[in-house]
This record gives C-alpha cells, sequence and structure tokens, in this order.
C-alpha cells in the first residue's frame, strides 16, 4: 500500500477507536479524570530529560538543556493550573436566578504538534484534551515524528494504567500531509488544536472542522526611558537565547527611545550581543528567509555563531545574539519579521509615542493579535501602549518567550497561545481545558409573556411604567412623567401608553 493510503486507513481506525473510547471516558467522574491526567503528569515528568534529548536530536533545533525546562512546564506548570477546574457536570448553579451551565466534552480534539516545540506541546495537548473529558489524536509534525510519538506511547500508557479506555490517545505512526487532512476533515472529529506554521494554521481553518489555530508571533520589544536598562537587557537575551529562540512569543526587534540609545547598544553589547555592519547585515538577511519569503527552516533555533558562519561572517565566539540596526518595516525586510533564532531587528525613536507607532507598524507587517513585551517604570506609558497594542498579551518587565507561556508570569501555563480575530484566531487566551469543552446552559422561565408586553396583572404593585420602559419603549415624548400622586393618574399612564403601542404596531 502506498504511504499516503496507509496513512489515510491509519487515521480513520483511530478515530473508530477513539470515538468508541470517549463514548466511554464521557462517563467518568471529574475526580476519575484527575486521577488520569495526575498520572500523566507524572509520567511526563519521569521522562522529561530523556525526550528534551530526542526533541534536540531529531530537530537539531535549540538546546535540549531549556527543552527540559519547556518539558517541565507542560506536565508540571499546566498541571499545577488544571488540576482543579471543573470541566465536566454541573460547573455552576445560581437558584436564585434559575441558571446552571453543564461542561460537556467536545469530542475527538485533533492535536497538530509542530517541530519547534515538539514533546511539550505533546504532553501539554494531551493533558488539556483528557482534562477536558475529550479524546485526543496527535499529529506529528515529519521532522519530529519519533521524539512525539515515543512521548505519546508513554502517556498512553500511563492514562491507561488509571483505567483510560483503549484508543482515548491515539498517535498517527506515520504522518503524512494526506493523514492531517483526513484527520482535520473527518466527521468524527470535533475540534483542531492546531500550533505551527501560517500554512498549517490556515488549512486547519479551511478543513470546515472548528479549530483554535495560531499563527506567527513577531512580538517587537519596546524599553522605555524609565526600565532598568541592564534588566531590560539580560531579559530579552534571556529570552532570544532561551532554546534558540524556537518560542514564538520571543521577541523579533527591540524598539528604544533614543535618549537612552547609546545605554542599551552598550548593555546589549556587554551581555554578548553583536550588532551587524551593513555588510554583515546584508549577507544574514539572504539567510533568513527562503527564496519564497518564508523563514528559513535550517537557521530555526540555531546559535548566533551558526547564523553567523551559514551567511559568511566572522564574529566573536561570545557571541549570543545577532543585532540589526533597522529602519524599514517591511514584508521584504527578514528583520522586521519573526525570525526563530538570536536575531533581532533593532529601531531608535524619538519618543515613546513614536515608539508605539512603530510597535504597531512592526506587528501590522507580520504576527498582529500574538504578543509583544516592553519595560517601563512609567505606568501611564505602559497603560497608554495596553490600550492601543493590537496583541493577546503584552508582557510587561520580563523575558517575553517565558512569560508568554506563562512560565515567568501568571497567566496560564500553555504552548497554544491565541492571538485573537485581529490576528485570524478564535480566541485570545492561552489555551487551556476551557477551551477544549462546550457548555450546556439550563435556564428557568422567570417572566411571563405578559411581563414582556407590560400589560396590567394588578391595578396594586406593579410598575407597568417601567415594564414597558425596560422593553425599549420611548414615551418621554408621550408621557409626563412628574410626581404621581394617586392611583387614577397611574390608570391614565398606562392607557396612554398601550394607545401608543397598538396605535404603531
Amino acid at each position: 500500500m502506498d504511504k499516503d493510503l496507509k496513512s489515510i486507513q491509519e487515521v480513520r481506525d483511530l478515530l473508530k477507536e477513539a470515538k468508541a473510547a470517549q463514548e466511554i471516558y464521557s462517563t467518568f467522574s471529574q475526580d476519575k479524570i484527575d486521577e488520569i491526567v495526575k498520572e500523566i503528569s507524572l509520567e511526563a515528568q519521569k521522562h522529561e530529560v530523556e525526550l528534551a534529548k530526542l526533541a534536540n536530536e531529531e530537530t537539531g533545533f535549540g538546546r535540549w538543556e531549556d527543552k527540559v525546562l519547556k518539558n517541565r512546564l507542560a506536565a508540571v506548570g499546566v498541571y499545577e493550573t488544571i488540576k482543579d477546574q471543573k470541566t465536566v457536570g454541573i460547573l455552576t448553579e445560581c437558584k436564585e436566578k434559575g441558571l446552571m451551565e453543564i461542561g460537556v466534552p467536545m469530542g475527538i480534539i485533533a492535536a497538530l504538534i509542530p517541530s519547534t516545540n515538539p514533546t511539550s506541546t505533546t504532553i501539554y495537548k494531551i493533558m488539556i484534551a483528557l482534562k477536558a473529558g475529550n479524546a485526543v489524536i496527535v499529529s506529528p509534525h515529519p521532522n519530529a515524528k519519533g521524539c512525539i510519538i515515543k512521548t505519546a506511547e508513554y502517556l498512553i500508557r500511563a492514562a491507561e494504567r488509571k483505567g483510560a479506555p483503549k484508543g482515548l490517545i491515539g498517535v498517527i505512526q506515520t504522518p503524512t500531509l494526506q493523514a492531517t487532512n483526513e484527520l482535520m476533515k473527518h466527521k468524527y472529529t470535533s475540534l483542531i488544536l492546531a500550533t505551527g506554521g501560517e500554512a498549517m494554521v490556515h488549512a486547519a481553518y479551511s478543513s470546515g472542522t472548528p479549530a483554535i489555530g495560531v499563527g506567527p508571533g513577531n512580538g517587537p520589544s519596546f524599553i522605555e526611558k524609565s526600565a532598568d536598562i541592564k534588566l531590560a537587557v539580560k531579559r530579552i537575551m534571556d529570552s532570544k537565547t532561551f532554546d534558540n529562540g524556537v518560542i514564538c512569543a520571543s521577541e523579533q526587534s527591540v524598539v528604544v527611545e533614543n535618549v537612552i540609545k547609546e545605554e542599551v547598544i552598550e548593555e546589549f553589547k556587554r551581555n554578548g550581543a553583536y550588532f551587524l555592519n551593513k555588510e554583515e547585515r546584508d549577507k544574514v538577511a539572504k539567510i533568513l528567509m527562503r527564496s519564497n519569503n518564508t523563514m528559513n527552516p535550517k537557521i530555526v533555533g540555531k546559535t548566533a555563531l551558526y547564523v553567523a558562519s551559514t551567511a559568511g561572517i566572522t564574529v566573536p565566539v561570545t557571541t549570543k545574539v545577532l543585532i540589526s540596526i533597522e529602519t524599514e518595516v517591511s514584508n521584504q525586510n527578514p528583520f522586521s519579521r519573526e525570525k526563530l533564532c538570536p536575531v533581532l531587528g533593532f529601531y531608535v525613536e524619538e519618543s515613546w509615542e513614536k515608539a508605539c507607532e512603530k510597535c504597531i507598524e512592526i506587528l501590522k507587517n507580520e504576527g498582529i493579535g500574538h504578543t509583544m513585551s516592553m519595560h517601563s517604570n512609567n505606568v501611564n506609558v505602559i497603560r497608554e501602549f495596553s490600550l492601543k497594542k493590537p496583541v493577546s498579551r503584552l508582557l510587561i518587565n520580563t523575558p517575553a518567550a517565558l512569560g508568554g507561556v506563562g512560565a515567568t508570569t501568571h497567566l496560564p501555563p500553555a504552548f497554544t497561545l491565541g492571538c485573537g480575530t485581529v490576528g485570524g484566531s478564535a480566541t485570545s487566551d492561552n489555551i487551556g481545558p476551557l477551551n477544549l469543552i462546550n457548555i450546556r446552559r439550563i435556564a428557568y422561565g422567570s417572566k411571563e409573556l405578559e411581563d414582556l408586553k407590560g400589560q396590567e396583572k394588578d391595578k396594586i404593585g406593579n410598575d407597568n411604567y417601567s415594564d414597558i420602559k425596560n422593553c425599549g419603549y420611548d414615551t418621554k415624548d408621550k408621557l409626563k412623567t412628574e410626581k404621581i400622586s394617586n392611583l387614577s393618574q397611574v390608570d391614565e399612564i398606562v392607557k396612554q401608553v398601550l394607545d401608543e403601542i397598538y396605535k404603531n404596531r
């Protein structure tokens, strides 16, 4: 059988098993679900180093030591955040208003896994899908299929040890484009959780199946003159070198006010940044993107020294990040776009207002709706930025890569970061279990039709005028609302209102 046909049949078999398993799993209590999710967390922790090394060896991206921290964030950070969440059964109940909310699993989640954060994203997506009462089928990126499959297999065994039905977690062993398309478009798939490249996310939204997708990040980082410059530069360097910059929330450009330009540049140099001259800048620019103007995968997750060597330039062996001073923002300027490696664009503006405009220009160029960061101790400037920036996360005084995923902030830990409708996403949340359930609402009646029409039930103790006013009827030109002294006046007002209503029907 051809590989593509084999992979399609594999997906169909996985979906059939997942559907049967989820029907059983949907009867499980919250306590039983929580027991399974806890076991997944514990199992993932046991293999955090092994899986980090596998991911690094297979993809060639990043640093395995940093991938250990990402695996731990998925296994521990995500778990600690979601463990007490109520996701199935009665979620809330308000007897006074006659309202009740019930959590209902969506069914089967298609979990598309990227090569940049393969093992941590697999742990995270399996955990939140099962916490929400769903089955999940993992679709590995072909360039990271070994470490993704291994991660899924560990978690499958852990879940089944605690009573999860066989087939509740599935993983495609023969990942192909045809298999992913079959998974996304199949009638059994309830929701696609897509993390990866722009083309893949677009395919998810075009599949006809509900989807939560995340496009590219291209977050600028603004250093405002009131900032602690040493600390701001340290945080940006920590972020941009973490796992060699593969987290999409990481900084892609730095914007500074002119008054602190030289101080910031010197601080970056002290921290291991190298500023490119014009000739070096042009050589690096040529390798950041491919001929079709998309990101070059050969430099993703590589060190600054590797990028420099590939570009044919010589830099000090202590170089951690390459920086190019820029003025233009455009789709043709790679330094103003997403660069998942330790390379930054650097922009200088005369004031924080101009810097604000520059950040918006960068985001509109690419990455709108995703994430940006700023370093400032001026609460008024921070407030202005928060009101104007078209992002779902504005991170203050923190490394963006780690702050965006919830490691150094109190945002929910997540490896799928919604970009909101401005970024083409269905949500602006850090995705968690509550994004993967349907909520059934039970509502008791509280009014009768007569109440809505504003008709009298009683002449005493019944504010007909208020009822009609609240239904949207404008009676201010027809009625006098002076203080009413007796019931005859009430009757006269009611009569006027009713006459006016029927006249306009």
